[in-house]
């Protein structure tokens, strides 16, 4: 089992920046892929990026690229996701997840709220 608590959201004006946090607890940090999804009101959840173990990153929303950020310190089990330029577009309850294998996500946090004003 593998707990995962978000934080470091909240309200930004447009071209602003917020760094999110993912803190793991439980199972073997380093054995994990995570990932950044979010979901804006009455939108699907969206894909925004993920690291790999090794380090390899991927996005999944072109339009954060250039502008988020994924790392990770596997020496504190801490994922972050640094977002800079804001957007309006981008205010959505941002979750972190866990993944085991290539494809499914095996562990959820909580969500955290960004709110981008215009």
């Amino acid at each position: 089992q593998v707990q995962l608590v978000e934080s470091g959201g909240g309200l930004v004006q447009t071209g602003g920046s917020l760094r999110l946090s993912c803190a793991a607890s439980g199972r073997t940090f380093s054995n994990y892929a995570f990932g950044w999804f979010r979901q804006a009101p009455g939108k699907e959840r969206e894909f925004v990026v993920r690291i790999s173990r090794s380090g390899i990153i991927t996005y999944g929303a072109d339009s954060v690229k250039g502008r988020f950020t994924i790392n990770r310190d596997d020496a504190k089990n801490t994922v972050y996701l640094q977002m800079n330029s804001l957007k309006p577009e981008d205010t959505a309850v941002y979750y972190c997840a866990a993944a085991r294998g290539a494809v499914n996500y095996d562990y959820w946090g909580q969500g955290t709220q960004v709110t981008v004003s215009s």
